[in-house]
């Protein structure tokens, strides 16, 4: 129904990103590396995969053509949500899982919070032929990063992890290195939590 949505930056976190377009504000739901690549940019446009589900109308938007079209392979996977597959784009490169995906490599994906052995094999054989024909080549951006631990602890609170435990994994990793930036701070929380 929607290819992209172009907009002034209203609100954004790790999780969402409110986009206004014509006075209309538009909830996105974005993964990690969207956000990374958002930046601080008043003006965005994201490529959009609206899901339709009996409860609501959810819109998910992304950087670039690679990332939604790699999603859109990820949730036709049985087992594997909307929410799963931008997990797993928020812990993963564009890059990272399809070559995942096409070298077989299911330990990557497994690295993933919330993915297991099964889930990760079934997604490998898949999408190992679909990707290798979609022709999904990714683009390396090179996001500016605002380092605040909040932002952080918002984008896990976001995806559903408890406040307290989110808390002292991130405790844990500034201290460990306080130069982290939110989207490698929630990376490394994702993979402790």
């Amino acid at each position: 129904m929607y290819d992209f949505i172009s907009g002034k930056v209203v609100a954004r976190n790790p999780a969402f990103v409110v986009l206004e377009n014509e006075g209309i504000g538009y909830l996105i739901q974005i993964s990690l590396n969207t956000f990374s690549a958002l930046a601080e940019n008043s003006h965005a446009k994201l490529y959009i995969h609206m899901a339709i589900r009996e409860d609501a109308h959810v819109l998910y938007g992304f950087f670039d053509q690679a990332e939604r079209s790699l999603f859109q392979l990820l949730i036709t996977v049985s087992g594997v949500g909307a929410n799963t597959a931008r997990l797993i784009l928020s812990s993963l490169s564009t890059s990272e899982t399809l070559d995942a995906i096409a070298n077989g490599k299911v330990h990557v994906l497994q690295s993933v919070k919330g993915i297991g052995g099964k889930t990760a094999q079934r997604i490998v054989v898949d999408l190992k032929d679909k990707v290798a024909k979609s022709g999904i080549s990714s683009e390396k951006v090179e996001p500016l990063y605002n380092t605040i631990k909040t932002e952080a602890l918002s984008g896990l609170l976001i995806l559903g992890f408890n406040k307290n435990a989110a808390d002292k994994v991130l405790d844990k990793l500034l201290q460990q290195n306080a130069d982290l930036s939110v989207e490698k701070l929630i990376k490394e929380a994702l993979k402790l939590l």
